[in-house]
């Protein structure tokens, strides 16, 4: 009986291993990144929060003042040494209540300005977007063609590995020269360093993908890709002037800054109606206090705008809108900079990329794998297989660094146009 229950214990906890082991491992494809993206995200989570905070604004904005009631009596009667009396022979008390009546449409100004605060709100929030998917698709595809190269590294260690074994047994039987033997010794030295300092990276960049995509430190990710997705595409089918105007029509950025000129003009119209003056209506009761007794009266204040007519904030008002028009130039000619250039980037990726033999991967792989044949047969020379070797090692790196560069520089034009050009 008990030899049952520690068989089903250690059942249960292999499940359980098992399951966890399950949960903990995620198939990412581009598409399902960025649903979690931006179901995840911390920054943008926080951005939405200061969007509702400004539409709290608007509620602020469009409350009227509340009216003030004021009540005094009398405290010590030291006719009577009686404190607080209210009666028809010794008391005394006075009340007022006042409403302040807000002028020059200062409340609906008010609301102006933080209508053009949500805006802003929502413009910083889809400009964060913009930023953080660029961040996100520019790491997917690094973190992806880093684990190509990863293959590539392992494979070669593996077969340096069996090739030193080899090496180490005829050296032993005196076969061949201790200088041959060192030097496959130090390109196994050199590809595991060099796999090292790939892997180091590929923790940095699966670290800031788990932190864009809200994802758990221990998530295992598992990053899939079509590989159609890196097929040449006539990147001069889109026009420049095409990408300009999607850029003009799309980037958040410019729209936050044509918010901001908006936000800029709504306080100027503000502060210069804060230059005048409010009225205060009061109505008041006075017992006994006042010429005649059980006195009422209406009172009005206004203050007079003789020395402070809101000058400072209006010609701070008046400065913002030069510093937003400004913006608007900067951003302009930011924005046509940077899809020239990454315009001119894609072409050059995509033609390198399609001047390159569809068949040399393959071609290329059937060669080293004739190559490493050959040199186990002793037709060539242990200099010449690692050079050709090393030339295999170079010409794949370059060849996933190209097809790296060809995503980036895609997703950067979507990046720089504020669209979805390439899916």
């Amino acid at each position: 009986m008990r030899r049952i229950s520690a068989i089903l214990i250690v059942f249960f906890c292999f499940c359980c291993i098992t399951a966890k082991s399950q949960i903990d491992t995620l198939r990412l494809d581009i598409a399902k990144a960025q649903l979690l993206f931006l179901k995840n995200n911390f920054n943008l989570l926080v951005s939405n929060y200061q969007i509702d905070q400004a539409k709290a604004e608007i509620i602020t904005a469009k409350l009227f003042d509340n009216p003030q009631l004021e009540y005094e009596n009398l405290f010590y009667n030291h006719e009577t040494k009686k404190f607080l009396q209210t009666s028809a022979e010794f008391g005394q008390f006075a009340g007022s209540i006042s409403q302040l009546f807000k002028l020059a449409g200062k409340r609906n100004k008010s609301i102006k300005v933080a209508e053009f605060g949500v805006k802003l709100a929502e413009a910083e929030y889809f400009d964060l977007m913009r930023t953080l998917k660029f961040e996100l698709n520019n790491n997917f595809y690094k973190i992806y063609y880093a684990t190509q190269t990863i293959k590539l590294f392992d494979e070669q260690i593996a077969s340096t590995n069996q090739l030193l074994k080899a090496y180490e047994s005829q050296y032993n039987s005196g076969n061949v020269a201790q200088k041959d033997l060192i030097r496959i010794k130090s390109l196994l030295i050199g590809l595991k360093a060099e796999l090292v300092e790939v892997l180091n990276e590929l923790e940095d960049n699966y670290r800031d993908l788990k932190l864009i995509c809200g994802l758990k430190a221990s998530t295992q990710i598992i990053l899939v890709m079509d590989e159609n997705q890196n097929l040449p595409i006539n990147i001069e089918k889109f026009p420049i002037s095409a990408l300009l105007d999607s850029a003009r029509a799309n980037r958040p950025d410019l729209k936050l800054a044509k918010t901001d000129l908006q936000l800029s003009e709504a306080n100027l119209n503000l502060q210069r109606a804060m230059a005048i003056p409010d009225i205060e209506l009061a109505l008041s009761y006075d017992y006994k206090g006042n010429y005649p007794e059980k006195y009422t009266g209406i009172g009005l204040k206004i203050p007079i705008p003789l020395f402070n007519r809101n000058q400072g904030e209006i010609k701070k008002a008046k400065l913002s809108i030069d510093a937003s028009n400004l913006k608007i130039n900067k951003q302009q000619y930011l924005l046509e900079n940077e899809v020239m250039n990454s315009y001119k980037t894609a072409l050059r990726n995509d033609k390198l990329l399609t001047e390159i033999d569809v068949d040399f991967n393959s071609d290329f792989n059937k060669l080293i794998t004739a190559l490493i044949k050959n040199f186990k047969e002793r037709n060539i020379s242990l200099i010449e297989f690692l050079d050709l070797y090393d030339s295999y090692k170079q010409t794949t790196l370059q060849l996933n660094k190209l097809h790296y560069e060809q995503m980036s520089s895609r997703a950067e034009l979507n990046y720089v146009t504020g669209s979805n050009i390439f899916k």
